[in-house]
């Protein structure tokens, strides 16, 4: 009996053998499923989870199946207390001990299959916050950033890069930067570094943006991989137009600035050498000489005078004096130093009544140097036995007050009224009539507009003459005298 019951128990342990193996494959199964996890990058995360619940079920079953076997060796050698282990009792023993072993093997292989899991999980986790983060700074950043990979297919654009260039950058991955960017010499720069394996190239690009060309200071850089092979390119694209611009202004300010030196400089050399050859036989002419050295002098210091005024008011370093003034004294102290060169050219110069309330806080010097830089220029672009007349408005619901000055002058052709401000800027058609730095206007405007917080503005037609002016705010209590 005990023979039967030995072969019968022998039978039904036949098929743990083949339960090792299933166990064997099922933990060599969730290990490929780990490595396949781990490398295929894109692979999502749920399946890998769902991978672990698929095996979770069966390692508690077998957990079950454990408990059984323990207590199925327990009771086999209670059978037999005082007796050897018979061949067929040693058997089953043997294999049942084989199966606990091969449970507990599978269970500490499922505990660190999912540990593993549970660490990988959290490293793609880790990497895709670090790839999120790094996409919102290069998005975040005002230069422009275009990465391809090793086929010049577009992986990477931010916003900026997508203004330059017009595209989008979503519906354009994939797809080669000549396909997505229509611009041929950036294509061109980003290949030509690829394929010339160079570290870093740097290039001048222009960008026609509107009406407005934009020039962008590009830097291309190679990005190899672990073996040093080109992996694909990154452009970073900065916007330089701004410091072309400075630089080409100050280009055309020292040239400006060297012929206005020039011409007083001459005048002045050529009547001190006359002067010093003694072509001068007589007293008139010695003066006259003098006169000539002496007029072209002051304009050369009236020159660097209104240049460093300029300077100092861009800078900031000018000293201001502000305090309430009436506008319509300014107005009369500068009518009164111009009179005498309107009647040189037979001019009238008209003059409204004053105002009551118009009081400004303002710089005296620097206001009145505003209002007699716009009586001289109406005088001197004023026929002989024109008209020039100088007036205030007081604008109470803005709280300002405006001052114009109007002539029956040349007038200013349409296409120059917006430069009439600019610095070293002259009225092509008016040079003949009168000479000038082309900085009076500028400084008009820089001491109306920067140090007073007002605005100026012109109108003009030519043959007819010109109407310049400014506005500039009442003074604190003055502006609540007349808003009452």
């Amino acid at each position: 009996m005990n023979h039967e019951n030995a072969n019968l128990t022998f039978r039904r342990f036949q098929i743990v053998p083949m339960v090792c193996c299933g166990i064997v494959f099922l933990s060599l199964g969730m290990c490929i499923l780990s490595s396949a996890t781990a490398m295929a990058g894109y692979i999502p995360v749920l399946a890998g989870l769902s991978g672990m619940a698929a095996l979770l079920w069966p390692a508690i079953a077998w957990i079950r199946t454990l408990s059984r076997l323990e207590r199925l060796e327990r009771n086999l050698a209670k059978g037999q207390p005082g007796l050897s282990i018979s061949r067929s009792g040693g058997i089953a023993s043997i294999l049942a001990r084989q199966c606990v072993e091969s449970l507990r093997n599978f269970q500490a292989q499922t505990e660190q299959s999912g540990q593993r899991q549970n660490d990988l999980s959290l490293k793609l986790q880790l990497l895709e916050k670090q790839k999120q983060s790094i996409e919102q700074i290069i998005h975040t950043i005002r230069d422009a950033v275009v990465v391809v990979d090793g086929f010049d297919r577009i992986v990477l654009a931010n916003s900026a890069a997508e203004q330059i260039f017009g595209f989008s950058a979503r519906s354009s991955l994939a797809r080669t930067v000549g396909e997505a960017i229509d611009h041929p010499e950036f294509v061109a720069s980003m290949c030509h570094i690829r394929q010339s394996k160079l570290p870093h190239l740097k290039h001048e690009l222009t960008v026609k943006a509107g009406d407005h060309l934009h020039v962008y200071d590009c830097i291309f850089s190679c990005i190899r991989d672990e073996k040093q092979e080109i992996a694909g390119v990154v452009a970073i694209l900065h916007d330089i137009t701004r410091e072309k611009e400075i630089s080409q202004m100050k280009n055309d300010f020292v040239s400006h600035v060297s012929h206005e030196l020039k011409t007083p400089l001459a005048s002045i050399n050529a009547y001190a050498e006359m002067l010093v050859d003694g072509e001068a036989q007589d007293e008139q002419a010695i003066h006259q000489f003098c006169s000539i050295i002496q007029s072209q002098a002051l304009r050369l210091n009236r020159l660097i005078e209104d240049i460093l005024n300029i300077s100092r008011i861009e800078s900031g370093l000018i000293k201001v004096d502000k305090q309430n003034l009436s506008m319509a004294l300014l107005m009369r102290d500068a009518v009164e130093m111009i009179t005498s060169y309107a009647q040189e050219k037979n001019i009238t110069i008209h003059t409204p009544p004053a105002i009551l309330y118009d009081q400004v806080h303002a710089d005296k010097d620097m206001i009145s140097q505003v209002i007699i830089n716009l009586l001289s220029n109406a005088v001197k672009y004023t026929p002989q036995g024109g008209s020039v007349s100088i007036e205030s408005q007081v604008n109470e619901a803005d709280g300002v007050i405006r001052v114009s000055v109007i002539d029956t002058g040349v007038g200013i052709p349409p296409e120059a009224v917006d430069h009439v401000f600019d610095k070293f800027y002259r009225v092509e058609q008016n040079k003949k009539v009168a000479k000038g730095t082309g900085l009076g206007l500028n400084l008009v405007k820089q001491i109306v507009e920067t140090v007073h917080g007002g605005r100026v503005f012109v109108a003009s037609e030519v043959g007819k003459g010109s109407t310049f002016g400014f506005e500039i705010p009442l003074a604190a209590g003055q502006q609540i005298t007349a808003k009452a």
